[in-house]
């Protein structure tokens, strides 16, 4: 038997490894000059006027809830169809996370559900660019609340008004992990357009230091979420590879759609409308509804496709149900989605051959050779 498809797998060269190696010698693995770099480099690249590389996506959410004014008892309105990070971030924050169902097309939050979800106690709007797809943001925007994007999975997407996501001004975040666009191994960067706000995200990170304050002294409130400078240059060199492995993604992309299309019943990804372009993190289908999820998963599984349930409800998730008391019904574009949803094999080295042999074994496991 072949060997099996893993569903990711980063793109490392010699070039990151040696970046990384020049830090080991440097003797200045943290708090070093990479840092700065990292994050000016970043900052450009999504027209964003500053960024702040911190440990994960998700200590930028919860450092940018926190530069928005999110507090105890405040509500947060956001999407129930995410990584669970989104809305963890907000009751560590001792907020409460407001679902409001997603589009059913883009999957992204529904702008007349988010409307719907406002209370006199919301405080922020956290708009989820769900599988790199960007969030409609002109109608929220209208609104009038403060917005956190979390852009972790959408480096590269643009706006419908073809700006890219990143540079609205809003505190955007930005993932890291190994199986996104670019990859610090863990790490994440929020980009703002106040210096104020980068200030203090800064400090926040850094144990709630100022830059003009001895090592122990503190001005506020702080966490250790920094980025250490052997992350960063691994990112510097990722950051100037993003175009290469995009266009990567983006054939990837189209050999599945060539692949996949005309299997009745199953959903791909949204094309991209208007000006709104997807930043290809993940390949991301939804099985037939006859389709019992979790045995095709397993059916891959023994043709050797690795693939994995993309993503869960977060409101059905056992904590949310306990101290929220959310169950199923409440936001049924979003459970339907979630019930049926699959992320198959997609990184930039997948070869058109690695391709077929997915689509063949999802045809085979859908009865539909």
């Amino acid at each position: 038997m072949a060997e099996p498809i893993p569903l990711a797998r980063p793109s490392i060269g010699e070039a990151e490894e040696q970046a990384v190696i020049e830090v080991l010698r440097s003797g200045q693995l943290s708090l070093g000059p990479r840092v700065g770099s990292f994050e000016q480099a970043f900052a450009s690249r999504v027209n964003a006027p500053y960024a702040s590389a911190v440990s994960s996506g998700t200590a930028g959410l919860q450092l940018a809830l926190r530069a928005s004014g999110v507090s105890d008892g405040d509500e947060v309105v956001t999407s129930p169809l995410s990584f669970v990070a989104s809305a963890n971030v907000c009751v560590m924050e001792r907020a409460t996370p407001v679902f409001a169902d997603v589009d059913a097309v883009t999957l992204t939050l529904d702008p007349d559900a988010a409307a719907a979800a406002v209370t006199q106690r919301t405080t922020a709007i956290l708009p989820v660019h769900i599988f790199g797809y960007p969030a409609s943001m002109e109608p929220l925007e209208e609104l009038g609340l403060p917005i956190v994007e979390d852009a972790c999975e959408a480096l590269g997407a643009r706006y419908a008004d073809g700006r890219t996501v990143g540079g609205r001004g809003h505190p955007a975040v930005f993932g890291f992990y190994a199986n996104k666009q670019i990859t610090t191994g863990e790490g994440g960067m929020v980009c703002v357009g106040d210096q104020e706000v980068k200030q203090r995200i800064d400090s926040e990170r850094n144990q709630g230091r100022a830059p003009d304050m001895d090592w122990l002294d503190h001005e506020r409130l702080g966490f250790n979420f920094r980025l250490s400078d052997i992350a960063c240059a691994l990112g510097i060199v990722q950051l100037a590879r993003l175009d290469e492995m995009i266009a990567a993604r983006q054939r990837v992309a189209q050999l599945y759609y060539e692949g996949l299309g005309g299997i009745e019943g199953l959903t791909l990804p949204c094309a991209d409308r208007g000006e709104e372009r997807r930043g290809w993190f993940v390949f991301v289908v939804q099985l037939p509804q006859t389709v019992e999820r979790d045995a095709a998963i397993r059916r891959l599984a023994e043709l050797g496709v690795q693939s994995k349930p993309y993503l869960p409800a977060i409101h059905l998730m056992a904590y949310y149900r306990e101290k929220f008391g959310h169950r199923e019904g409440e936001f049924p574009v979003c459970e339907a989605v979630a019930s049926q949803s699959i992320a198959l094999p997609f990184f930039p080295e997948l070869t058109s051959g690695q391709v077929e042999r997915v689509c063949a074994a999802l045809r085979e496991t859908l009865g539909q050779t």
